[in-house]
């Protein structure tokens, strides 16, 4: 792979983009993984050796990619200031930037417009697509920034943007009703594959049949993959099954991570020591759920990651350096964070647009060796199938996007957790997972028969390219998905120390037994006929007869029973 001055080819190449550039803002679109953080670094010591600035402002969306742009910048001899407050003036002795965020400089841009105008200032805009979250981030980097000599501006993939709600120093084109960003530098994901700078991805789809009850009252059940295998599921039936399988009280969730596990403890003993997996949740009570699921299956301890927990980056950092196995996290790695030895994802988030997509799955994808692959396990759901193709399209230049792609606007849909409507209608009940295919060249690759005389031992190759085929890869999944829900369902039943509080029609049925249980004991002991005990037990807690009698009543009546039981035996021990 060609280098310039240490640099990758496509660094070498935008570095001289940058400064054979006019005006005062340029902007790169590089694939996750490929080496954004460097090129900058590359370009700020260019600025501050041709004398052209004398200080650097780098803006990431977090405190960790801060601290974490710090510390690469200081491996450049570059130092910045990670912990630099909107409360003081300029910077620190001993730095010569500083890294903030967002938020941070929406909070005081007077402050940094004035730190701006001190001295000539090159500012680096990371993820620059994190401006359009809200219009005052991006009114606040107009404030701010306006008066830097040079900008830089960087993304993983390009994004979108309503009109009305463009980010300041981005460079629109039309797309529709949209505007798309326009980089003067690109370097996409093929290109990076061909350069051995990525890891091609393998991804793994999973279906299953998903129950769930409506607002009616009624028990529904679908398939992720659509109805009868069609892919043809209603949208608001489509979503309800795609959440139902990610509730960590169903039998989805173990499945995948337990193929998950199999897959990263085989990279351990051939060749990839390190390997790590992300479980990627949408929100924190799942991520604290799947964590638990991930102990009971793997025995591995996790590391879970929350995006209000002050010590995210801490903890981030330490998987970083470290040889565990799991971290389960909200958001916290869904870009910009580097961590190489991660290989495998399970995306267990129902989050879809095509940015955090991209982003997401740009966290397994850094290349350290030639030979390491990337493995992705999701639900078999439309819109993370035709987000997936994206990237296989790209890779491949064969297949696009299928054209009813843009129907449901994939890259700019909310979570599924914000369709409120939906949110109402449903109660999870239970989902399990089958193995559907493998995505190859944009196409769902099922299972072929593998010839008898192979080698047993060669299933574990899981998505090496020029091992298996895809149609093999696939059969190595599927004969695979037995045994792993055997693994699953007995691992379960053993982590099921404690028994489990019946459903509230459970809890009914086992009240109404006892009741006549209670009845029938009396009934005995008095001789009376079981009818007038029902009418007595009725006459002491008033209400409709036990088949229609609430959980309160059916207690009261037992009680009451329970205690004419006692009365009498008193009476008789007497």
């Amino acid at each position: 792979m060609a280098r310039r001055s240490g640099l990758r080819q496509w660094q070498a190449q935008a570095r001289d983009a940058f400064w054979s550039s006019d005006g005062p803002d340029f902007q790169v679109t590089a694939t996750p993984g490929a080496g954004k953080t460097r090129f900058a670094l590359t370009i700020a010591a260019d600025a501050f050796s041709r004398g052209l600035v004398e200080q650097v402002i780098i803006v990431a969306p977090t405190d960790h990619l801060r601290t974490q742009w710090a510390q690469a910048a200081l491996e450049q001899e570059i130092p910045i200031d990670p912990t630099l407050s909107n409360s003081v003036p300029g910077l620190r002795n001993g730095f010569v930037g500083y890294s903030t965020t967002y938020a941070q400089v929406a909070a005081a841009p007077q402050t940094h417009r004035a730190r701006v105008g001190r001295k000539p200032t090159l500012v680096i805009l990371d993820e620059i697509h994190h401006a359009a979250d809200g219009l005052t981030w991006g009114e606040a980097i107009q404030e701010s920034f306006s008066d830097a000599t040079r900008r830089l501006t960087m993304s993983g993939t390009p994004f979108r943007t309503r009109p009305g709600e463009t980010i300041p120093f981005v460079r629109y084109t039309k797309d529709g009703d949209v505007l798309t960003s326009t980089a003067d530098y690109s370097y996409g994901y093929a290109a990076a594959l061909a350069d051995q700078v990525v890891r091609p991805v393998v991804f793994a789809a999973y279906t299953g049949q998903a129950r769930w009850i409506n607002n009616a009252g009624e028990v529904v059940s679908a398939s992720l993959s659509g109805e009868d295998g069609t892919g043809k599921n209603p949208r608001s039936k489509e979503l309800l099954a795609w959440r139902t399988a990610l509730n960590p009280k169903g039998e989805w969730v173990p499945h995948v991570i337990a193929a998950m596990d199999e897959r990263i403890n085989y990279q351990r003993t051939h060749g990839i020591p390190d390997a790590a997996g992300l479980v990627l949740a949408s929100d924190q009570a799942s991520a604290r759920a799947y964590a638990e699921i991930v102990r009971s299956v793997t025995g591995d301890e996790p590391v879970v990651v929350l995006s209000d927990d002050p010590d995210a980056s801490a903890k981030i950092s330490r998987f970083r350096n470290s040889t565990d196995k799991y971290a389960v996290c909200v958001r916290m790695i869904s870009e910009g964070c580097d961590i190489p030895r991660a290989t495998t994802i399970a995306y267990m988030t129902s989050y879809r647009t095509s940015l955090f997509f991209a982003q997401a799955i740009g966290r397994v994808v850094r290349a350290r060796t030639p030979t390491e692959t990337a493995t992705v396990f999701l639900p078999a759901v439309r819109p993370l199938l035709e987000l997936a193709a994206a990237i296989e399209s790209e890779r491949n230049h064969v297949v696009a996007i299928p054209a009813d792609a843009a129907e449901d606007e994939l890259d700019v849909l909310a979570p599924v957790e914000a369709d409120e409507e939906l949110a109402n209608d449903w109660q999870p009940l239970d989902a399990q997972a089958e193995f559907a295919h493998v995505l190859h060249s944009g196409r769902a690759v099922t299972a072929e028969p593998m010839r008898a005389s192979e080698d047993e031992d060669e299933d574990d190759f899981l998505g090496l390219p020029g091992l298996l085929t895809p149609e093999q890869t696939a059969t190595v999944l599927a004969k695979r998905d037995d045994e792993i829900r055997r693994r699953t369902a007995s691992t379960r039943r053993t982590a099921a120390n404690e028994p489990t509080a019946p459903a509230p029609w459970e809890e009914l049925g086992n009240l109404r037994r006892e009741v006549n249980a209670a009845v029938a004991a009396v009934a005995a002991s008095t001789g009376e006929p079981h009818a007038a005990v029902h009418i007595w037990a009725r006459s002491k807690v008033a209400g409709p007869v036990s088949s229609a009698a609430d959980a309160d009543i059916l207690r009261k009546r037992l009680s009451a029973l329970r205690g004419r039981l006692v009365k009498k035996h008193s009476r008789l021990s007497g």
